[in-house]
């Protein structure tokens, strides 16, 4: 346990990022599961609109240093190619 007073303040600190990581992380894989739900189920206009919405929440996710900017580009390409291949 920590002992000294910087030490408490950094694990509370660590705490609430924790937490708040934990929820934004939630939050984008929600948002690319509900395209990948669209996709499945063949309905182009929901996948192309469910993907409009991810691709922020993707973006600032790796603003805010929760992921990657590869993996983020690569879970745009990918959801990208299914969205596509629906219209087509």
């Amino acid at each position: 346990m920590a002992n000294s007073a910087q030490a408490r303040k950094r694990a509370r600190q660590a705490e609430k990022r924790r937490k708040r990581n934990a929820s934004q992380r939630s939050m984008l894989r929600t948002y690319i599961k509900k395209v990948i739900k669209a996709v499945a189920a063949g309905d182009a206009e929901a996948a192309q609109a469910a993907y409009q919405q991810a691709v922020p929440v993707i973006d600032k996710s790796v603003g805010k240093g929760l992921i990657h900017k590869n993996k983020a580009a690569r879970h745009k390409s990918r959801l990208g190619q299914h969205v596509r291949a629906l219209h087509s």
